[in-house]
């Protein structure tokens, strides 16, 4: 007969462990919880579109934002629509 030999597990591997159980949680979309909220998306209504975007100038990818894919196409063209009209800037101004 042999013996099982219990492999003690490191406190890297128990605090990865950890961290995975505890990351599951999504992003919710703050359009869909707040309709109120989504009828301010606006080209004009420039303090709202200025959080989907970097200090760079680029729109922020959903998975970021939390928006949902509908809510993230409606503010993205409404951020191209407000750079058109130069409410909001295409690039970063300072290198």
């Amino acid at each position: 007969m042999t013996k099982k030999i219990k492999l003690k597990i490191s406190a890297r591997l128990l605090k990865k462990r950890f961290r995975k159980k505890n990351a599951g949680s999504r992003k919710q979309c703050r359009f869909t919880n707040n309709p109120e909220m989504a009828r301010d998306i606006d080209y004009k209504n420039t303090d709202l579109l200025s959080k989907f975007l970097t200090e760079r100038g680029k729109i922020l990818p959903s998975r970021i934002s939390g928006n949902s894919s509908k809510f993230q196409r409606l503010v993205s063209r409404e951020i191209k629509k407000a750079r058109i009209m130069a409410l909001l800037p295409f690039c970063a101004t300072e290198y």
